[in-house]
């Protein structure tokens, strides 16, 4: 399955976002940094944001652990 491009300016996919939380990245300026990601024209930051936010929401709220 190929990812929909949020960043044209750099070729970051939501994949690339999924995969840069799934390595660490916490914050919009750790995403720039780590993909390049809204750091030419601007124009897909606002779609950028919400997929770092779906993708660390798991991070945020991650499910309880269940003890026997």
């Amino acid at each position: 399955m190929r990812g929909m491009y949020i960043c044209l300016c750099n070729a970051v996919t939501d994949g690339d976002i999924r995969r840069a939380v799934a390595g660490g990245v916490r914050t919009f300026a750790e995403l720039q940094a780590r993909t390049g990601c809204s750091d030419c024209c601007g124009c897909c930051e606002p779609e950028a944001r919400a997929t770092l936010d779906a993708a660390l929401a798991p991070v945020a709220f991650p499910l309880p652990l269940v003890t026997a």
